[in-house]
């Protein structure tokens, strides 16, 4: 379909991160993915390439743009491939609207510079064992000492995305119990450096899909954080988490499209190299209507995820707006992805094809970042009911 999202810049872009992917990725996704993570020497060279730093302001080391269809191009080169770039996508998509909301003037310079270049790697810690998506049940603390000079943070978390190779982390806890009259209270977010004595990185958590990116289990005894690295206002946390909803959500959207489109390719090189019966696969009138019925499904997620992408650019994605993407084209993909499998016979069963990486990639798209049900609850209340 005709879209007018990207300009030219986009495109340089695109071709860049094509080369970049065949060249450094391509010929060895195979050991990443039987490591179960990228090695951490990769994401120096995406801080070279300059992908970190797209969205830093100019005087810590970035290009200043404060755009996300940077992003959206790499969502798509990067499912074209059937690859992913570890847990590198949490530092940017996740970590970095914290960075640049939060953090004073002072903290910029300290931790954007070696944001930019991939010296230090960040991930965002929220979720704990037992609690799930109830963020304002979260039981680690966060106690500031006698002193005034530092929080004591104890506790622990689960399904941290880029937690096992994290430099840094902003990590959720409580400095308030909170109120009768309002759970939220008392969250407060801070920048945890991994060295910190009495930091550990549990199990590297083995998941259905995503097996590049490296899922982690945390805990906290006794760590001493600086209140130097306090983010933001203390006890206001959950409304900051709140604020940066709407691009995660978009991300989750606008990437299941791009797996969406990435298996329509996929299934349409392979039932035309595939021969039953005497014949190509992609002769048959049932194949040429699945794929058809699975593109214009794609076309009709490419804009919603366009939409979302400008709407997001110009401030204006409302959270109901944000939901009904994800909801979308997160549901989209599932239907699209099982049917290109499907095409593949027996063989989209195996790892070694695309397809089936990416149908396991894709399922955990109606989960993170809110659950589909979440989604339909939120839309639903925006229709006031």
């Amino acid at each position: 379909m005709r879209r007018t999202v990207f300009n030219e810049d986009h495109e340089a872009f695109r071709e860049t991160i094509r080369d970049f992917i065949e060249a450094e990725v391509v010929p060895v996704y195979d050991e990443w993915f039987a490591a179960g993570q990228a090695p951490r020497d990769f994401y120096y060279k995406l801080g070279e390439l300059g992908i970190f730093g797209i969205s830093v302001p100019e005087e810590f080391g970035g290009a200043g743009m404060d755009t996300h269809k940077f992003e959206a191009v790499l969502y798509e080169e990067t499912a074209r491939a059937g690859v992913q770039f570890g847990g590198s996508g949490v530092h940017v998509l996740l970590a970095l609207p914290y960075l640049r909301m939060l953090a004073t003037d002072e903290q910029k310079k300290r931790y954007l510079p070696k944001f930019a270049t991939g010296e230090e790697m960040w991930a965002i810690a929220m979720t704990e064992p037992g609690t799930g998506s109830d963020l304002a049940g979260m039981k680690t603390t966060a106690k500031l000492s006698e002193d005034g000079t530092h929080y004591v943070l104890n506790g622990a978390k689960t399904f941290i995305t880029g937690g096992v190779h994290a430099d840094k982390v902003i990590v959720c806890a409580r400095t308030a119990a909170p109120t009768a009259e309002d759970r939220r209270h008392g969250i407060s977010l801070f920048a945890v450096d991994t060295k910190s004595e009495g930091y550990s990185v549990g199990r590297k958590l083995d998941k259905l899909g995503l097996k590049t990116s490296d899922t982690a289990e945390l805990a906290f005894v006794d760590v001493k954080v600086p209140v130097e690295d306090l983010l933001g206002e203390e006890n206001k946390g959950f409304s900051y988490l709140g604020h940066n909803l709407a691009s995660e959500r978009w991300g989750i959207a606008y990437g299941a499209y791009a797996q969406a489109a990435a298996a329509v390719r996929f299934a349409k090189q392979y039932v035309q190299e595939r021969t039953v019966f005497g014949k190509p696969v992609a002769h048959f009138q049932n194949t040429k209507f699945e794929l058809a019925a699975c593109q214009a499904e794609v076309d009709a997620a490419q804009a919603v995820a366009d939409r979302a992408t400008e709407a997001l650019d110009a401030g204006e994605l409302t959270p109901a707006e944000a939901a009904s993407a994800k909801l979308f084209c997160t549901e989209v993909a599932h239907r699209v992805i099982d049917r290109c499998l499907q095409l593949h016979g027996g063989y989209g069963y195996m790892n070694e094809y695309p397809i089936a990486r990416l149908y396991a990639d894709n399922r955990v798209n109606r989960i993170y970042g809110g659950t589909s049900e979440i989604m339909k609850t939120i839309i639903a209340k925006d229709m006031g009911l």
